[in-house]
């Protein structure tokens, strides 16, 4: 019975609040045109935005000195580490920091459009940043390079913040998607091309440092052994040559020197053929770890298009002006009533 009681008053309050509502439907409807207006033009001032992705494979280089370990006592006791890889610092997630980094997004603004070599992708950039483009031209006729600067600065916090995404979508692979959104298709593509063409760089050059020194100190010990050896070698041929007719009971003079010559000609000449294997063992070091990023898809034309649809933002903020005229009513009925 109790039960029966509280629905009927349930549905007795539901009638009089309803009652209530549609005695203001002139509010409500003016509140849901107020909305449909306002959605109306949040979608028409949303620009549309293209969207320029990359994915590549960071390969793994923690195999890389297997193989040249038994190597690396004799290249060590000439000043050379065949072992280790500078790979490290550009694993996991250290390459997605190194892309997010100020280094690489200011060098890729940098860059000539492919499109308008006469501009930098700074100048698109620019363009399309309207504010930012107002205050760079005041920055400009204000504080020289350190206007200049403090441009840049902002230009790389905005595409930080905004417009680049890099990320690595199953953890336990190792490939990394960067994604730059940006209402310029052109500068999206050639932007997104520049930035992994500057890491891949940067990545190249300090992947392969330590193996060029390494190749570039045994270059230089190996021509010195060599310059040597030829240099003994020479040394017996004219100790010989000098002493043609020596008195055999004085063979000293002439056999010492040249065995000490032969002697260390011998002596360099070992060391020569360590040289000379470790040089090449450090060539191939190099060649394994020069290859990190490997591309697997590039952005292409026409780019993927994102842009706000009105009929969903018209309806929406409608639906939503007259929630929130209803609540009003209703909190200002619920008061009337306490008082």
């Amino acid at each position: 019975m109790t039960k029966e009681v509280t629905f009927k008053e349930f549905l007795k309050r539901t009638i009089i609040w309803s009652r209530y509502l549609m005695r203001h439907w002139y509010l409500l409807l003016g509140l849901g045109i107020l909305g449909s207006a306002c959605g109306f033009f949040y979608a028409q001032s949303k620009q549309i935005t293209y969207l320029a992705t990359t994915t590549f494979v960071l390969e793994s280089s923690e195999n890389s000195g297997m193989g040249l370990s038994q190597y690396a006592g004799i290249a060590s006791m000439v000043g050379v580490d065949l072992g280790g890889s500078g790979g490290g610092i550009f694993q996991g997630d250290n390459i997605i920091e190194l892309y997010k980094s100020r280094k690489m997004i200011e060098a890729a603004l940098m860059l000539p459009s492919t499109s308008d070599t006469s501009k930098l992708l700074m100048d698109r950039f620019i363009d399309s940043e309207k504010d930012l483009g107002k205050w760079s031209s005041e920055k400009k006729s204000a504080a020289g390079e350190r206007a200049k600067d403090s441009i840049v600065l902002e230009a790389v916090s905005r595409i930080n913040r905004k417009y680049l995404s890099v990320v690595k979508p199953d953890k336990k692979l190792s490939i990394i998607k960067v994604d730059v959104k940006f209402n310029d298709e052109i500068f999206a593509k050639e932007f997104n091309e520049g930035l992994v063409k500057e890491v891949n760089d940067f990545y190249i050059k300090t992947k392969t440092k330590k193996s060029l020194n390494n190749i570039a100190i045994l270059q230089h010990k190996t021509d010195s052994v060599r310059a040597v050896m030829n240099g003994n070698i020479a040394t017996t041929a004219i100790i010989i040559d000098a002493t043609p007719n020596l008195n055999p009971t004085r063979q000293a003079q002439r056999l010492v020197p040249s065995q000490k010559s032969q002697f260390s000609a011998e002596t360099n000449k070992a060391i020569l053929e360590h040289l000379i294997q470790n040089l090449e063992l450090a060539k191939m070091n190099l060649l394994k770890e020069a290859p990190l990023i490997q591309v697997v898809d590039i952005p292409i034309y026409p780019l993927q298009i994102f842009k706000v649809s009105k009929i969903m933002c018209i309806a929406f903020s409608f639906i939503f002006f007259v929630f929130f005229g209803m609540l009003y009513l209703i909190i200002k009925r619920t008061l009337a009533d306490v008082k």
